[in-house]
């Protein structure tokens, strides 16, 4: 109460104690708010006049430009501007009217382009921002000569025209043997056997027999005798003596006791088929001796890489022995026959070895680099012009002449089919990262216009793959840009917008496979990757029994109720499998393991290509630059993270992911799924 007292106040005190009339004090208010009042109102009037003014001045300058129609007086500026969203550059589902963080993936929001152009349903328009957080990069279709890189293995034996038996020519005993080991090196003219035969005796005498009735014939019967002598001493020549041998013989008047049989050219004795003190008859072999100055090298090559190996083309390999060495040589011969059980062809090297470093039984990994025209065709312009020996391709002159090796006539490489007459035009190329792959479709997203962020889906056909480009039959022209990163992620904003995926144009896979298929399929990729994580964990007996699990997996996918198209498809892919798949390395090597681990990992991307992913996780292709000398090698894994199988825990993380496949839909059983 004493509060409301001073409020509404009838008496107060001022700071010297004196009491103040509050009346006076609202008497002097009320001056103050009517010196105010007179202040403001003229600027009020002000203000009223000038917004007159605008008012009118714009409705002349609405006039002036030609307005239809005034804006209503109940419109608001919300209703006039658009309100600016927020999206995700990874999920572009997202959209929100603030900026803030994805609450998918709490990445930072960016501003939504609104654009009236209006696309068609397989394309995308996507915002700078959203471009360059996604990592979406593009490459220009392009004409260019690629190299297909084949890889192979095999092993060194030696040069069958250079091997040479030492065979007795007469009946007799070995008095001695001067090469009594194998290995040995000999040189042309060494002496090798000394061998006793009465045969060779008689045909001595018959020999001085002849030369003195020569010596004492008269001048009619001079010509008669010379003739006798000439057949004499070609008896003994058959019988392996020398022209040194048989003058000798003429010199001395009596006969030798042993023949010394020398070597006719030199080698290495790789067999010694007799000791001494045998007897043996005519034709018998003593010795076997090998020119290991050339050797052979032979390679099995898997059915689906015989179109690109040819006929004089260039090899290069490498050996346990000297693993940073390369060795190179010629292809001389291409089987015509496939090995069934193998479904390999076997490919001979002729490859000069003068040092003598490469021995018959080693085992190499070679390399075959094919150049590729239009159309897939092989292209070696290096031997345009040339002309080839057409036994020995290793021949190779400037111009016509004779072979060095078996004297045939020299024949233009044009004429042999290993250079076209015309160079053949430039396949059209894209990187082997565009394409998403769905059984035997192929699809790319394409940007139609580079100024516009506009991306387009289509359908190519593809060619034959090259490294790390694909050959393009039809779908795309020269120039075209191509996405080559972040495919994957236009086709699911895509699929999360409700527009028709590539992935599954129409719905429907081109290749049609029984359930039951894609069941056993699953099987081999779970034991694949059983032996991928094995060997990145440095366990080589697991990975040794995952070998055993998948080859028993691939024995157990069905066949019979694939339709023709499915099986002509599959049949070399499970070729492929079985060969590389055919030995089990006992005892377990990590070593051997991991070198046909490679071969067994280009088969199963071979696979995924083409019948897509039946495993229910999502499969990774991962790359080490570093594996097999730098010379790269590819795998197949389940997670992102790598998981290197070529190193172990000496160097685990080391690569990076290229592709990936998406997993099985969950329709598809897995091994899981088995009871």
């Amino acid at each position: 109460m004493a509060s409301e007292n001073q409020n509404t106040g009838q008496s107060d005190r001022a700071s010297d104690g004196k009491p103040i009339d509050v009346r006076d004090g609202n008497r002097a208010g009320f001056r103050k708010r009517n010196r105010r009042i007179t202040i403001l109102l003229p600027l009020l009037a002000v203000g009223i006049a000038l917004l007159a003014v605008g008012v009118v001045a714009g409705y002349g300058i609405a006039m002036r430009r030609g307005s239809p129609e005034s804006p209503s007086s109940s419109e608001t500026p919300s209703t006039t501007t658009a309100a600016t969203l927020w999206t995700c550059s990874m999920h572009p589902e997202v959209k929100l009217p603030k900026p803030g963080k994805c609450p998918k993936c709490f990445m930072d929001l960016i501003p939504l382009e609104e654009d009236s152009d209006d696309v068609g349903p397989r394309q995308l328009k996507m915002s700078r921002e959203a471009i360059a957080l996604a990592d979406i990069q593009t490459t220009p279709v392009k004409r260019q000569y690629v190299s297909k890189l084949v890889r192979m293995v095999g092993k060194i034996q030696h040069d069958e025209t250079g091997m040479i038996e030492i065979s007795a020519r007469v009946a007799g005993r070995l008095e001695r043997l001067y090469v009594d080991y194998t290995g040995i090196a000999v040189g042309q003219g060494d002496h090798l056997v000394e061998i006793y035969s009465p045969e060779l005796v008689v045909a001595q005498r018959e020999l001085l027999q002849t030369w003195k009735a020569r010596s004492s014939s008269t001048t009619p019967q001079r010509q008669s005798a010379e003739a006798t002598l000439a057949a004499t001493e070609e008896k003994l020549r058959l019988l392996g003596l020398l022209d040194e041998q048989i003058e000798q013989i003429k010199d001395r008047g009596t006969p030798l006791d042993n023949l010394t049989i020398y070597a006719p050219s030199g080698g290495i004795v790789i067999q010694k088929h007799r000791n001494e003190g045998d007897y043996v008859k005519t034709g018998e072999q003593i010795y076997t001796i090998v020119d290991l100055s050339r050797v052979w090298v032979y390679l099995d090559a898997y059915e689906s890489d015989i179109p690109w190996i040819r006929y004089g083309q260039q090899v290069e390999f490498a050996t346990e022995s000297y693993p940073a060495d390369l060795f190179t040589g010629t292809i001389a011969f291409v089987d015509p026959v496939l090995n069934e059980k193998t479904r390999t062809a076997r490919v001979r090297v002729n490859v000069a070895n003068e040092d003598l470093r490469l021995k018959p039984g080693m085992f190499v990994r070679a390399m075959v680099r094919s150049r590729l025209a239009a159309g897939g065709r092989v292209f070696d312009a290096s031997l345009a012009g040339k002309w080839v020996s057409p036994m020995h391709p290793e021949v190779v002159k400037d111009g016509p002449g004779k072979c060095d090796v078996c004297g045939m006539d020299l024949v233009p490489a044009e004429q042999l089919g290993l250079v076209p007459k015309q160079p053949p035009e430039p396949p059209l190329t894209i990187p082997a990262s565009a394409p998403l792959l769905t059984g035997k479709r192929a699809v790319v997203y394409v940007q139609p216009d580079p100024r516009v962020p506009v991306f387009e889906g289509r359908e190519v056909t593809l060619g034959y793959r090259a490294g790390d480009w694909y050959l393009v039959q039809g779908g795309l022209q020269e120039g075209e840009l191509v996405v080559t990163s972040g495919n994957f992620k236009i086709d699911s904003a895509m699929q999360i917008l409700a527009k028709p995926s590539m992935m599954s144009l129409d719905g429907q896979a081109s290749l049609h496979v029984p359930e039951a298929f894609h069941r056993e399929l699953a099987a081999v990729f779970a034991a694949y990757l059983r032996l991928q994580e094995a060997l990145a964990d440095d366990r080589p007996e697991e990975a040794t029994a995952a070998w055993s699990d998948m080859r028993e997996a691939l024995a157990a996918v069905p066949t019979e109720t694939l339709d023709r198209q499915v099986e002509q498809t599959w049949q070399p892919i499970r070729a492929r499998l079985e060969g590389t798949l055919a030995d089990v390395p006992d005892p377990p090597d990590p070593d051997l393991l991991r070198e046909r681990f490679e071969g067994l990992s280009q088969a199963m991307l071979q696979l995924v290509d083409t019948f897509g992913n039946p495993y229910r996780q999502t499969l990774h292709e991962a790359y080490c630059p570093m594996a097999f000398g730098n010379r790269g090698a590819s795998w197949l894994q389940a997670g992102d993270t790598i998981a290197n199988p070529y190193f172990g825990h000496q160097m685990l993380r080391c690569g990076e992911t290229r592709r990936q496949w998406p997993a099985a839909p969950a329709s598809v059983p897995t091994e899981e799924d088995s009871p």
